[in-house]
């Protein structure tokens, strides 16, 4: 849409001129997530609190302005693109921690607040806020409750939406909302600060976070096994959890994401099949008696090596190797490039050694690159395939395959989205997955959001396939 003659100096008057941009450069950057799509809006704004959004929201209702919250832009579906161009808002200026209440067992941190800035605030006390995103060094928690983020430590620690006790949320009225409490316990009502957990920007935007926090681990320790088939490496988290034993942590990465990483980073990691990362945390003796049942476990899963170790140096490598393989992949073939599309389902964690022998068999059907890895142990996998961006052929053979890995996954009784969110990426087979629930959450977008101006056209307002609005510089294929 095209602004109408005067508003830029008006939105200009409420964030001051340099939080306002309508630069050819500004607009385009601002197209950008991290996903596969752009789209530019037709003004950025950058604002420095509540107060302000709310006043900018004000604006956007009596216009009928689009606007698109964007917190670090780490996001890999496409949930702040400006699809329908308007207005970004970009809240990373609102980046205070206004209060860590250890005793309360509490923080609060405006979402512009980046995830590992809070947690060295945290530190020194000795907590943590524990989800640990991949882009942890970047995203902002106002985006990881947008999405309910998560990560490598899910399966013993939760996602985002287990830490939030509390929002402030301005609506598309521009009026401000406070949701939750700063009680660790709340049964005062409907849950309301859940409902704007994972809704990515579309039925109001996050302008403060209340975060329950949790003590840090004394000790950690990991092991690295190597295995010879990759559904020997599946059968392992499983095996674990069966124990029953709960890591704080389990990568997966299949030999497509193994010889990428070892390529581009010279990671050293076993040249096998697949191999588990798992980490153990906890009280030292505790730990230590976790990592010798690990051990154990995957040696009888089939396991062709074993290596353990506590250094933290040793650790972080090997973390680091496994955080670099969607970059890594992109190196691994000449003229393809790592892409976003069918990237972070979940499956019950006991299937998942079915779904990555599915998922390796339609991507040979299809006849396109699939690596394959993860956060193995709360069943969450995530695909990177390697595409020509300008080739037709090689995008349709490739939105082919994202169809039956996600069939697969719905199969399997998993979901097509463990912590990405929905966006533009994810929005047809969300749909596929609840047919008799994205109905119920248009009305909820409707009841709060009449003039469909938050974060419009996404998740189950989403038409058509995802081949389109295109980051890359080729032939758009609509």
């Amino acid at each position: 849409m095209k602004l109408k003659e005067g508003l830029v100096e008006e939105i200009a008057s409420i964030v001051g001129r340099e939080n306002c941009s309508t630069r050819v450069a500004d607009l385009y950057t601002y197209g950008f997530d991290s996903s596969i799509h752009h789209h530019s809006p037709d003004v950025v704004v950058r604002p420095s609190s509540a107060e302000e959004v709310s006043r900018l929201m004000k604006l956007a209702s009596r216009e009928g302005i689009p606007v698109v919250p964007r917190g670090g832009g780490t996001g890999l579906c496409g949930a702040a693109v400006p699809i329908k161009g308007g207005m970004v808002m970009d809240l990373t200026r609102m980046n205070r921690i206004k209060e860590i209440r250890v005793n309360d067992l509490y923080c609060v941190a405006e979402a512009g607040v980046v995830y590992d800035r809070l947690n060295e605030a945290l530190s020194p006390n000795k907590f943590f806020f524990p989800p640990t995103p991949g882009s942890g060094e970047a995203c902002t928690i106002g985006g990881m409750v947008a999405t309910n983020a998560s990560g490598m430590r899910a399966v013993k620690y939760g996602a985002t939406r287990d830490y939030v006790l509390g929002l402030e949320v301005v609506l598309a009225d521009g009026s401000i909302i406070h949701v939750g409490t700063n009680t660790i316990k709340n049964s005062s009502g409907y849950q309301l600060e859940r409902l704007f957990v994972g809704s990515e920007g579309t039925l109001g935007i996050i302008t403060e976070v209340t975060l329950k926090i949790a003590p840090k681990p004394k000790k950690s320790a990991m092991v690295l096994a190597a295995f010879d088939r990759l559904e020997d490496a599946g059968k392992c988290v499983s095996n674990l959890i069966s124990v029953p034993l709960i890591p704080s942590a389990t990568e997966l990465m299949d030999d497509i994401c193994i010889r990428a990483v070892n390529k581009a980073v010279q990671a050293g990691l076993p040249d096998v099949q697949a191999i588990c990362m798992i980490e153990v945390d906890g009280e030292p003796e505790i730990v230590a008696k976790e990592l010798k049942v690990v051990e154990s476990i995957a040696r009888q899963s089939g396991a062709s090596s074993v290596q353990v170790s506590d250094d933290s140096k040793q650790m972080a490598k090997w973390t680091s190797a496994r955080k670099s393989v969607m970059s890594a992949l992109s190196r691994l073939g000449d003229q393809l490039v790592s892409v976003s599309l069918a990237d972070d389902m979940a499956v019950p964690i006991s299937k998942i050694p079915d779904a990555v022998v599915a998922f390796h068999r339609i991507a040979e059907e299809n006849q396109v690159i699939v690596g394959t890895y993860g956060h193995a142990a709360d069943g969450n996998l995530h695909t990177k395939m390697l595409l020509d961006p300008c080739s037709e052929d090689s995008w349709r053979r490739g939105e082919r395959a994202v169809g039956q890995i996600f069939d697969a996954v719905i199969s399997l009784g998993g979901t097509v989205t463990g912590e990405h969110g929905v966006g533009i990426s994810k929005a047809p087979y969300m749909m596929k997955e609840r047919p008799d629930a994205w109905r119920t959450m248009m009305a909820i977008k409707k009841a709060l959001d009449p003039q469909d101006i938050l974060n419009p056209g996404k998740l189950m307002q989403w038409e058509g396939g995802i081949i389109r609005d295109l980051r890359y510089p080729c032939r758009d294929l609509r």
